[in-house]
């Protein structure tokens, strides 16, 4: 049995937030609180909230934490370096390859830093992932300094472009997109290259 994924639009950046559920058991666990708490317990009716997960530690991400938290009562998992970095309280911290339960089943944890130092994706074990900002369709999450940006393109090339063709990836903003339909464009900015001081928002096509 596979996770059902549940997704919706809040706050003011058009964040996705989702929602993965256990139907075996109706628990679940939200990614990325990010605005209009009513909303996102909405999308969560019917089931047993048991976890709050956190991809990365940017304010679009957690608007509405504090209030899921409050109305849920359920742990918040958060990876460490952006716990440090935006003074945030966690109740558990997230590392690479860790397995979380929801139910019966489990998803994994992949730390990918670039976009943040914390960035994590949720891999669902049946080809989906929540990426958080790590990719998007089009281009990367957006980086802060070139050095961040180097960070990125190495972690792209050597984890996220390693996956499968037909792995399906949830991001942040805008709509879900497929390894294999992004990976000509990465692979054609690649063979282009960058000016040393790329950063910020960038995407594949020139």
């Amino acid at each position: 049995m596979a996770f059902k994924l549940l997704t919706d639009t809040v706050g003011p950046y058009s964040m996705n937030t989702y929602v993965v559920v256990d139907p075996a058991t109706q628990q679940s666990a939200i990614i990325d609180p990010g605005g209009d708490p009513e909303t996102i317990m909405a999308l969560a009716t019917g089931t047993q909230v048991t976890k709050i997960l956190i991809t990365h530690g940017h304010g679009d991400h957690i608007m509405a934490l504090d209030e899921i938290k409050a109305e849920t009562k359920a742990p918040v998992y958060l990876h460490p370096a952006d716990a440090e970095l935006f003074g945030l309280d966690c109740d558990v911290f997230l590392a690479n390859g860790d397995e979380i339960t929801i139910g019966d089943l489990k998803l994994k944890v992949s730390h990918i830093p670039g976009h943040t130092p914390g960035q994590c994706c949720f891999d669902l074990g049946d080809g989906r992932l929540v990426v958080g900002d790590t990719v998007f369709v089009g281009g990367p999450g957006r980086t802060a300094t070139p050095e961040d940006f180097a960070t990125t393109m190495e972690n792209l090339q050597n984890i996220v472009f390693k996956w499968a063709d037909q792995t399906e990836f949830f991001p942040g903003h805008g709509p879900r997109g497929e390894i294999g339909v992004e990976r000509p464009a990465f692979e054609a900015f690649i063979a282009r290259g960058w000016p040393p001081d790329t950063h910020g928002d960038v995407t594949w096509n020139p």
